[in-house]
Order: structure tokens, then sequence, then C-alpha cells
């Protein structure tokens, strides 16, 4: 699954910096999003984490952020539409 982050609606401006095996998308100094082959990590409130990692097998706590964020196993568990409003989320979260 390919993100084009740009074309989601409610994301501003946002730099990415590269590396060998992972994309990071910040909003200033400080990352909203990591993409990785076949993961992504966000930013998410503490409580909808707990609620998405009880529901679904593919989402666990983020290595990137920690407590603060959750990594999704791209395995269609989630639409495409709300891995989106969770990037979104992200997004506004990173302040």
């Amino acid at each position: 699954m390919v993100f084009d982050v740009s074309k989601i609606s409610g994301i501003g401006e946002f730099r990415i910096v590269k590396e060998k095996d992972r994309e990071l998308y910040f909003r200033g100094q400080l990352a909203f999003l990591v993409l990785h082959r076949n993961t992504i990590e966000l930013r998410c409130d503490v409580r909808l984490s707990e609620n998405l990692k009880a529901k679904y097998e593919s989402i666990m706590e983020s290595r990137y952020f920690g407590k603060g964020g959750i990594e999704i196993v791209l395995a269609n568990q989630l639409s495409p539409q709300e891995i989106e409003d969770l990037i979104r989320l992200s997004y506004n979260l990173t302040t």
C-alpha cells in the first residue's frame, strides 16, 4: 500500500527524510509518520491506541514513538481511509 501524504486533506507543510529502509515525515522538527516497506508508524492518542491494539492484530506499540504512537502492519485490516484519518490525527498531534 502506497500513501501520497500530500494528497491527504488536512495535512499542511511537511518535509521528508529518506533513510535506507524508511521515510520519516516531519512537521517542523518533530516526526509524525514513519513509512517502512510493510508497516507505518504514527503518533496517536494513548486511549485510542489502546483501543486499536485491542481490536486489531496488525496494530502494536510504535518502535519509533513508543507509547505515544502505534505501528500498523499493512495487512488490510484497516481501510485506506482509516489509515489516512490516523495519519491526519498524527499530523495534528505533532506540534
